[in-house]
């Protein structure tokens, strides 16, 4: 787990300080932006106006979906992004919970902090927070947030079911889970599952659908729901002939 984690840290390390020197995301091979797994991020998962009025640009996720959409926040609620990376979804959590709520984001990378940071400051959000820290181990009090929100990074961690407790852990009774990330559709080869620079790319990591759903309700959840958006085969998203199956997916669940 150890090694996975650093490998990932090192990955998104190198992607941060590529998007802050102007590069694009699919410069590194990151989960999302324009690269082979997601496609451009458009304005069919952000709204163009609403990233540009935040003076960002949609480089500024790396994410497979809008998890801020499928939340759909409201006014005065406290939202935590898991694995929050340039910030893009906490800040646009932070104006649509406006006024009375508060974003968090939590990463465990220096570089993507002091860059969510940089496009705090550049869009004028007040009401965001940028935690470093682990999704295994968010630094949040038990029942502290009415949303739990993430953009392609529970499949980067080597221990979803830790991941998940701690969603649930930090959230309020009646508080929602709304992500988006990639499961595995079709089972990957051994050496596909076994490659590290694979779980960076978020294709090794990936879980089975039932798998996924039976670790959500494990944490706690109720009111599961998994809808699978795009797929991916061999010669798609890195994967290569002969493999498996991956797919983007919206996963929903409320804690009872």
């Amino acid at each position: 787990m150890d090694t996975i984690r650093e490998s990932v840290r090192a990955k998104y390390a190198e992607t941060a300080i590529k998007l802050r020197d102007g590069g694009s995301c699919c410069d590194s091979s990151c989960c999302g932006g324009s690269d082979a797994i997601s496609g451009p991020i458009g304005e069919e998962e952000y709204s163009k106006a609403e990233v540009a009025d935040l003076g960002l640009s949609l480089g500024a996720s790396l994410g497979c979906g809008n998890p801020t959409a499928l939340a759909q926040l409201h006014a005065g609620e406290i939202v935590l992004d898991l694995g929050s990376g340039p910030g893009l979804d906490v800040l646009l959590s932070a104006r649509r919970v406006s006024p009375g709520g508060h974003a968090y984001g939590v990463d465990m990378t220096d570089e993507m902090l002091s860059l969510a940071n940089e496009n705090k400051a550049r869009a004028g959000v007040e009401n965001a927070t940028f935690l470093k820290g682990t999704i295994e181990a968010i630094p949040l009090a038990d029942a502290a947030v009415d949303v739990v929100i993430s953009n392609c990074v529970i499949n980067l961690a080597a221990d979803k079911t830790a991941v998940l407790k701690e969603a649930f852990r930090v959230l309020k009774p009646g508080g929602r889970f709304a992500v988006s990330d990639m499961v595995e559709v079709e089972p990957l080869p051994a050496q596909v599952k076994s490659a590290i620079d694979a779980w960076a790319g978020c294709v090794a990591g990936t879980i089975p659908v039932d798998e996924y759903r039976a670790a959500v309700v494990e944490a706690g959840f109720d009111a599961v729901e998994i809808e699978i958006t795009n797929t991916y085969g061999p010669g798609e998203a890195g994967l290569p002939p002969g493999s498996g199956k991956i797919a983007s997916a919206f996963i929903r669940a409320a804690k009872p």
